[in-house]
């Protein structure tokens, strides 16, 4: 007689055998946390997460997202929370980890990052695994970065002011900062003032004149309402690409068999794409709405933009000097945007012979 083989996981553990289940047939769920809303590119980025690794694993995954503050309320109690076990992903920005590693400020360093496409050329290669493997190491082993995205596209200077053409323009004028140093250094470069202020009071601080002008994309800009606040200046400098570093506990990932994890791999791979082109597809409309609303949009001509470049040299002497390991990741960076950039030119020259 032929015995039935298949068994209920009630009746394995029942009978208190030892039976190992296949890697698929064993459930997974992971927690994931965004500390932003659903019409923000982080949301975009997790549902494509969620809906590739559920799909690719046949049911064995499944993501739990977490929009705002339910589990936790801002980037070191979250990153606290991956290093935990608590929460298995977590999105921040670069202000929201400096905290734990500055380096990763190297990000946020004006100008270094020229255009999309060499920014999502970086993003996607070794520079990455590069930085993974530098915080697993300063970690202890507890975080793991698995990818970086995008989230609202680039940091522009915007005002409630005057058209800003050059760095002098900005002279004087109150800038709304977050409170990691970089950022503010960037500020006293152009000869503005930096005023850190929790991205929740922004509205009313541009509308009572607590500051005059921000470091936002478009997105932001207009999700946001702004403009209502008097905001009606916004420069297109491009002086910061707005990477989004994704988060796993390694505890995690590191206890899932091969096939899960290769599954969750690809998935962020999913993710980061989804985020690239987020915001690109959102700007459309919010530059659109923004001019229509009577805003004042300037493109920097190449010599202007030049002047913003000179100008922010000092911010790069800065971090070379106050963070540990700076230079070395600096130079890391800079390599690879190098080697991106000759890469497009070969690419670039042969696609249109």
């Amino acid at each position: 007689m032929i015995m039935k083989k298949t068994l209920t996981l009630a009746a394995v553990m029942a009978l208190g055998t030892a039976i190992a289940l296949p890697a698929m047939a064993q459930e997974y769920t992971l927690r994931a946390v965004a500390n932003s809303n659903e019409n923000d590119e982080d949301y975009d980025g997790l549902q494509v997460f969620k809906s590739y690794v559920e799909a690719a694993s046949n049911g064995a995954i499944k993501v739990d997202i977490y929009m705002g503050t339910q589990l936790c309320s801002n980037g070191a109690e979250c990153l606290q929370g991956i290093a935990d076990g608590l929460i298995d992903i977590y999105i921040s920005t670069s202000d929201g980890a400096s905290g734990l590693f500055p380096y990763v400020q190297v990000l946020d360093l004006p100008y270094i990052l020229p255009n999309d496409r060499v920014a999502e050329a970086v993003l996607s290669g070794d520079f990455v695994r590069d930085l993974r493997n530098q915080i697993l190491t300063d970690s202890g082993d507890t975080m793991r970065l698995m990818t970086i995205g995008n989230t609202g596209g680039w940091r522009n200077f915007a005002n409630t002011e005057r058209r800003v053409q050059k760095p002098t323009d900005l002279a004087g004028m109150k800038m709304r900062t977050v409170s990691a140093d970089l950022p503010q250094e960037l500020v006293r470069s152009v000869g503005a003032s930096p005023t850190p202020i929790p991205w929740a009071e922004l509205f009313t601080s541009l509308q009572t004149g607590v500051v005059e002008g921000t470091q936002n994309g478009i997105t932001d800009i207009m999700s946001m309402k702004f403009p209502d606040a008097g905001l009606k200046y916004l420069t297109l400098d491009g002086h910061a690409y707005m990477s989004a570093f994704w988060w796993m506990s390694n505890d995690t990932f590191t206890k899932m068999p091969e096939d899960i994890r290769a599954i969750v791999d690809d998935g962020f791979y999913q993710l980061q794409q989804a985020t690239f082109a987020s915001p690109k597809r959102k700007s459309i409309k919010a530059y659109e709405d923004f001019v229509a609303g009577g805003g004042d949009l300037y493109v920097p001509t190449e010599e202007e933009k030049e002047a913003f470049v000179e100008a922010a040299q000092p911010v790069y002497e800065w971090f070379t000097a106050n963070v540990s390991g700076g230079e070395e990741m600096l130079a890391d960076l800079n390599s690879k945007v190098e080697a991106v950039e000759s890469e497009i030119a070969a690419n670039r020259a042969s696609d249109i012979e």
